[in-house]
């Protein structure tokens, strides 16, 4: 899983994460969706997008970009597609950029042609090692920030970080998704242990066994990926909807990523059609 899939996970099942990492209150969650956005003219994709979920709000949207290898056209990039989505959808809301980097190491500023942009007060850049102890304390923070961290000490930090969560998290729903993106997580770090292993770690492997649990993880992962459906492609037909319940976990994960690239309904019932 590359690393920007895994922040638009993070960013998607736990919105609070970045609403914590740019010093807003968590209970901004509540008024933003989280998306991708393609902009048509030149077939290219916003990843990462909160947008209001109040149009008439004075609220901004926020372009969240997740950098973690050099690249010296990324400003060029960045400000150019930017700017031309919104030209395309002239969004009735202010604008915030953050970028989030790793360390100021792996930032090129290229600033003859971006420094005063990038003294904007609409431009947020965070540096992930730079994150002070009170800024960690957060568990959306600490989930973000176990992205970083070093072979040696992941294993520790997750362990903490999911016992933070389970003292923390009331709701279920929520609670279930933070600990699978956590597991999501250390299993990219450390491709040469599979899934029975990672639980292991966290002894939940018993848990994820039982009916009520896999029943329940299948219902959430269906209602999450029709919602992105139906944004994506309106709404969707009731044939196609009983289709996608009888689909695996696994399946729907993978459909949750490929539903980014649809543009009508005719993508969704090819995959489908594929992945029966």
């Amino acid at each position: 899983m590359k690393t920007d899939s895994i922040f638009y996970q993070i960013f998607l099942h736990y919105p609070r994460s970045f609403f914590d990492l740019i010093g807003e209150e968590a209970t901004q969650e509540n008024n933003y969706n989280f998306s991708s956005i393609e902009v048509k003219q030149l077939s290219f994709r916003l990843d990462g997008l909160f947008l209001p979920r109040d149009e008439n709000s004075n609220r901004p949207l926020y372009l969240v970009e997740v950098q973690f290898q050099v690249d010296e056209n990324l400003y060029y990039r960045l400000f150019s597609e930017f700017f031309l989505f919104l030209r395309q959808y002239k969004p009735p809301h202010p604008w915030q950029m953050v970028v989030i980097y790793p360390s100021r190491k792996i930032e090129r500023e290229q600033s003859i042609h971006f420094g005063d942009f990038l003294r904007l007060p609409n431009i947020t850049r965070i540096y992930l090692d730079e994150l002070g102890e009170e800024a960690l304390d957060s568990i959306g923070i600490g989930m973000i920030n176990l992205v970083v961290e070093s072979e040696e000490t992941a294993i520790p930090q997750a362990k903490e970080l999911y016992q933070k969560a389970q003292n923390q998290l009331t709701d279920e729903t929520i609670k279930r998704e933070f600990l699978d993106l956590i597991e999501s997580i250390v299993v990219y770090k450390f491709p040469q242990k599979n899934r029975e292993e990672i639980e292991a770690m966290f002894e939940l492997a018993d848990l994820k066994k039982t009916k009520v649990y896999q029943e329940a993880l299948t219902e959430e992962a269906v209602k999450l990926v029709l919602r992105q459906l139906n944004r994506r492609l309106g709404e969707v037909p009731q044939s196609l909807i009983e289709q996608i319940g009888g689909l695996s976990v696994d399946v729907i994960e993978d459909l949750g990523e490929a539903l980014l690239d649809f543009t009508t309904e005719t993508d969704l019932r090819q995959w489908l059609e594929q992945h029966e």
